[in-house]
Parts: C-alpha cells; sequence; structure tokens
C-alpha cells in the first residue's frame, strides 16, 4: 500500500505506507512539521502570511474520521480550501450538536457554495452497523447506520454478492447523509434567503483513489422530500 505526502503545494511523494508508519513517533511530527513549513516558503514565501490573513473557503466537507481519507490530498486541494468535519462513518443526524455547529458556521459565516457528504468503501463504522456484534459505546452511534439500512431494506437484501452489499450500504449512507443535510433549518433559510448552495453524496474508493458522484444534488428547498420542507416565510 501507498500514501501521499505532500512535500510542496502542487507536487506529491509516493512512500511505502507499511514502513513510513513504523517511523512515525511524537518526535518525527514536530520534525516533520518543520520540514513541511521550510519547503513550504520555498516555494511560496508568502504562504501562511495569506493563510493567516483568514478563511474562505467555497466548500464544506462531511467525512469519515478513517485516517486514509484526507479531504484535501484526494481532491488535490490546499490548507484554507475545503472546510472539513468528521466523524465514524460521515453520519449526519439531527441531534448531532457538533455537526450542527460546523454546518451553521459554514453556511452562515464562511458562506460556503457546496456541501459535500463523503463516504468510502471498506468503512469500518457501515461493515460494524450491518453486522450484530456488539463493540461497545459506538454502538449507539452505528445504529443511525442500522436506521439507513432498514429504510432500504428491500433494495439491501437483493443485493446478493456481499462486497456489493456492503458498497451499496456505503452509498445509501453517504446519500442519506446528504439528505439529512438538505432537511436542515440551516440550509433551507440559506436557500430561502436567495444563498447560493449545493448539497452533494460521494463515495471513495480506496482501492482505486477515485470519487464517485452518487448523483444526489440539491441547490434548493425543491429537491427536499415534502416531508422535511419547511414553510419560511
Amino acid at each position: 500500500m501507498y500514501t501521499v505526502t505532500q512535500r510542496l503545494p502542487n507536487e506529491i511523494k509516493f512512500n511505502n505506507m507499511s514502513s513510513n508508519q513504523d517511523k512515525i513517533t511524537y518526535e518525527s511530527l514536530l520534525e516533520g512539521n518543520k520540514i513541511w513549513v521550510a519547503e513550504t516558503l520555498k516555494v511560496d514565501p508568502t504562504f501562511f502570511d495569506e493563510l493567516a490573513a483568514g478563511q474562505t473557503p467555497p466548500i464544506l466537507w462531511i467525512g469519515c474520521s478513517d485516517s486514509r481519507v484526507p479531504a484535501n490530498q484526494i481532491t488535490n486541494t490546499m490548507p484554507g480550501d475545503i472546510f472539513v468535519h468528521r466523524n465514524i462513518a460521515n453520519v449526519v443526524t439531527h441531534t448531532d450538536m457538533s455537526l450542527l455547529s460546523v454546518l451553521d458556521y459554514s453556511v452562515n459565516v464562511l458562506k460556503i457554495k457546496h456541501i459535500i457528504v463523503c463516504g468510502h468503501y471498506g468503512c469500518g463504522g457501515v461493515n460494524a452497523a450491518m453486522g450484530n456484534k456488539q463493540v461497545g459505546l459506538i454502538d449507539n452511534w452505528l445504529r443511525n447506520i442500522k436506521d439507513v439500512y432498514h429504510a432500504n431494506e428491500n433494495e439491501v437484501k437483493s443485493i446478493q454478492d456481499p462486497q456489493q452489499k456492503f458498497d451499496r450500504m456505503v452509498e445509501l449512507n453517504a446519500i442519506q447523509g446528504a439528505k439529512n443535510v438538505m432537511s436542515t433549518s440551516i440550509v433551507q433559510n440559506a436557500w430561502a434567503s436567495g444563498q447560493e448552495l449545493g448539497v452533494h453524496a460521494w463515495v471513495y474508493s480506496l482501492k482505486t483513489g477515485l470519487i464517485k458522484d452518487l448523483e444526489t444534488n440539491a441547490s434548493s428547498a425543491e429537491d427536499v422530500s415534502p416531508l422535511f420542507k419547511m414553510d419560511i416565510e
């Protein structure tokens, strides 16, 4: 397996993941930071001055905490380009105050243009939710994914191949997450005020490195299910 390490703003270097992880220590992280700063300044002496001046990211990324799915690297973007919220299995619920706080700030203060809920094939959280083994406290969090399974039970059960079934659940979880984002008062109020804002569902492949657009997109309240559409004056 290989990892992509950003050496310079527009340059990537491939390292063997297993051998590189063996060398990661508390001290090496601090030293790595110094190396990154020095190399970045060689390319752009004003990089950190501009970064410190403020942020105007056009994207909010809601993704999984999995260490193999870093938003900036897999989209070839830089620090300051993407506002990020990550949790186990990229779950979006209407009771998660951490996520809602991020959503509110990004929409109403940063005025982001797009919200992307991105899952990834091989997600351990989705896999655990598809089984019945007790894991621990996280079982209560994974219940949200079981609800997605329940809502799409006929489709999921009709898929005979275990891997295809797993992959489809990953997709359905991201799609439901995007739908839940659309249903929030935060997003619907933004649309009602005329704010340009798109909501999308993606899935990332660890095997190919490619992102798949799940074609679940919304840009107005007309794209929201009537059950969740709010009457906003």
